[in-house]
């Protein structure tokens, strides 16, 4: 089955969202959009699946296999939903029925559904087996770890043997391991002869995937190609700047070989602490030290206990066993010494006040230098403007950053960020971490990042703690950059 998109435009109150002249997409070869937020490459997957929002007018013409559709024409490829076309979508805990068992969730999807649903169980089942997640056939979604998330809403989508899939962002907030274990499911797909289309920020899935790379930005594909020629010896800057935004590839001032200068203050001190959650145990006898201007990464899979040991050290979290003690800490007017930013800066901020009053909450209660948050704002490039907004009003990248500034206001001898950039692209988490990693070598503060990105701990961090996960002796690793 072939699928050819052509001259496809999506605007929104005169603006031009989307405006590509032609996709082709074959079974067998894997097609890859790569490109920042906002660079419309979501919304040309959409356009071809019919499920844009509403509100948005698409122009253009689609064939599948010689069979013309009218692109704008959203509601006329609904028939072919689960049976021709087939959707792998983001955040696939958010997507599955919070209140069916896994297994219930993937026989909706099954062919058999509507006039056998014993049978339509019995597919689930042996499409969960295949997959490795048998087990997890009674679970809940919210349940199961991203991994596993990931894999059941892959036998969701692929149930009904749908030729096309378009699977979009699916490996946002998975570490490595399940991102390759992913990256395997849809070549699956196309070594059985499907087509697929595959949204990303993540250059590594792209190159996983093999196949044909789109670059788009500003509703356009600026550079198309062989993954392998695209991907290593671009043709157009901006492509290349993408490149030179992957951790591994930076330069920063910020960076450095050692750690902080000898004799820094001590500023936690844990002794053979241990920790257990939902009756397992994720780390044991662990000892470690940070000092003013330390940068520690907290890695490993997900579910291995990474958030919970960076609340831990911040005493946020109790221990089983052992001793967390903070030496200099204590809360001065102006300075808040302990602070977190959350993997989702939503939790930041109150839904529904404006974001300048959010701030200037933590500016007046804490006594914060007048001028500071103004400071900040320039040194994190941001128009003051959007602090009218509320932070639904604001994109990711900004929203972050304004977190970021939320913490930096009361100058934290010590920082907890949790997966701060792991939902951003590219270019954005580089100038996100750039903006954050500036403050804090400014302000000499002690970093716990958690993350599980090994090439971003390597580029931020001067020691890194491994979490393997599952293990009940002492895991945690300490290495050098």
């Amino acid at each position: 089955m072939t699928v050819h998109l052509h001259r496809v435009v999506v605007r929104h109150a005169g603006r031009t969202l989307v405006d590509v002249a032609d996709v082709h997409l074959e079974p067998g070869r894997a097609v890859t959009v790569v490109g920042e937020s906002g660079s419309g490459k979501s919304l040309l997957a959409h356009a071809a699946l019919g499920t844009l929002p509403a509100g948005l007018a698409v122009h253009g013409a689609m064939s599948i296999d010689g069979v013309p559709h009218d692109v704008g024409d959203q509601a006329g490829r609904r028939p072919l939903w689960g049976r021709t076309l087939a959707l792998l979508p983001q955040e696939p805990v958010l997507a599955l029925d919070p209140t069916m068992r896994v297994r219930d969730v993937v026989a909706e999807g099954a062919p058999t559904f509507a006039r056998d649903r014993r049978a339509a169980r019995r597919a689930a089942l042996e499409r969960l087996a295949g997959l490795g997640v048998a087990h997890a056939a009674g679970a809940y979604p919210h349940q199961l770890s991203g991994g596993m998330a990931q894999r059941v809403a892959f036998a969701a989508a692929t149930i009904g043997e749908a030729p096309v899939l378009v699977a979009d962002e699916p490996s946002k907030g998975l570490d490595v391991a399940a991102r390759d274990d992913l990256a395997a499911l849809l070549r699956r797909h196309v070594e059985g002869g499907g087509v697929l289309l595959t949204i990303t920020h993540d250059l590594d899935l792209a190159r996983a995937l093999g196949g044909d790379v789109l670059v788009m930005r500003e509703a356009e594909v600026l550079e198309r190609g062989p993954v392998e020629q695209v991907l290593t010896t671009p043709t157009h800057p901006y492509t290349a700047r993408l490149l030179a935004a992957e951790p591994a590839r930076w330069a920063k001032a910020w960076m450095r070989d050692g750690g902080p200068p000898e004799g820094s203050p001590l500023l936690v001190h844990a002794e053979q602490v241990t920790r257990t959650l939902g009756g397992r145990r994720l780390f044991t006898g662990l000892d470690l030290d940070l000092r003013a201007g330390d940068r520690v990464a907290l890695t490993g899979p997900s579910g291995s206990g990474k958030t919970t040991l960076g609340r831990v050290l911040l005493r946020r979290h109790p221990v089983d066993s052992g001793r967390v003690t903070h030496h200099d800490l204590a809360r001065r007017r102006g300075r808040a010494p302990v602070q977190q930013l959350h993997q989702d800066p939503t939790q930041s901020f109150p839904a529904f006040v404006p974001l300048r009053a959010a701030l200037g909450d933590a500016v007046r209660r804490h006594g914060v230098a007048p001028g500071r948050l103004e400071e900040l704002l320039g040194t994190m490039r941001l128009d003051p403007g959007l602090l009218e907004r509320r932070p639904g009003g604001v994109s990711g990248g900004e929203l972050q950053r304004l977190a970021i500034i939320r913490a930096m206001l009361l100058h934290p001898a010590l920082l907890l960020a949790d997966e701060p950039t792991s939902r951003l692209d590219l270019l954005t988490q580089e100038e996100t971490l750039d903006a954050l990693m500036g403050q804090v070598e400014q302000q000499g503060t002690a970093l716990l990042l958690v993350t599980h990105d090994t090439s971003l701990a390597h580029a931020v961090a001067d020691r890194e703690v491994v979490l393997p996960g599952g293990v009940t002796t002492p895991t945690a690793v300490l290495a050098g950059r």
